[in-house]
């Protein structure tokens, strides 16, 4: 730095928390039939309510994978015949100098929900904690894997707000989004943020459905 420029300094933050944890997309995933093999795999785990009939899982939508922790996570949602929707991920530890990717993993649930009998819904998010964060004082946040599809018009980036902190963001791909951020730590939690390319906030929402 040039002599006689004084050098920006940041003052100390009030709370430390891991934010931008997760790796953005990187490379080529596993075989699209790999995927679904895991997806379905991780579906017949599903154990639907006594009232609740699942039906034949159809074709499956995927959404942007994120990395964190030695592990991928490629989020997907998809139809069944009875009308439910099942959303959950595939995750497998990448592979090294042109190995394959290796211990696959998948979680998937339903919900009857689905964003055509909501038409008041900006935003279509699945969420599930994959890990946690320890922090001081014995606090721990629950890294949580969010997916979602934009309803709206305009949005450009999602950012994952932790209070007053940014913690996660990604560029919308389409029309859908993942994040990958730290959750339900010291009081606070995530709200989901859509902006448009000049910055202005579109739609917030809470992870946390309101009474």
């Amino acid at each position: 730095m040039p002599l006689g420029y004084p050098c920006a300094r940041m003052p100390p933050v009030q709370r430390t928390i891991c934010r931008f944890p997760a790796e953005p997309p990187q490379g080529a995933l596993p075989h699209a039939d790999k995927l679904q093999e895991e997806f379905l795999a991780g579906c017949l785990r599903i154990s639907p309510e006594e009232d609740d009939e699942l039906g034949t899982v159809e074709a499956i939508s995927w959404f942007p994978d994120r990395t964190w922790s030695g592990r991928t996570y490629v989020p997907g949602t998809a139809r069944t015949s009875t009308g439910m929707e099942v959303f959950g991920y595939v995750s497998f530890a990448p592979g090294e100098d042109g190995e394959e990717p290796g211990e696959f993993y998948a979680w998937a649930d339903y919900t009857p929900d689905t964003a055509e009998q909501h038409p008041e819904w900006r935003m279509d998010i699945s969420q599930e904690v994959v890990g946690g964060w320890r922090g001081e004082r014995g606090e721990v946040a629950a890294m949580t894997l969010v997916w979602g599809v934009v309803l709206v018009r305009g949005g450009d980036t999602v950012t994952a707000e932790l209070g007053a902190q940014t913690v996660d963001q990604l560029p919308v791909t389409g029309d859908r989004f993942t994040l990958l951020a730290p959750d339900a730590y010291r009081d606070e939690y995530l709200d989901v943020v859509l902006w448009d390319d000049e910055g202005r906030e579109l739609v917030r929402e809470s992870l946390y459905e309101e009474e």
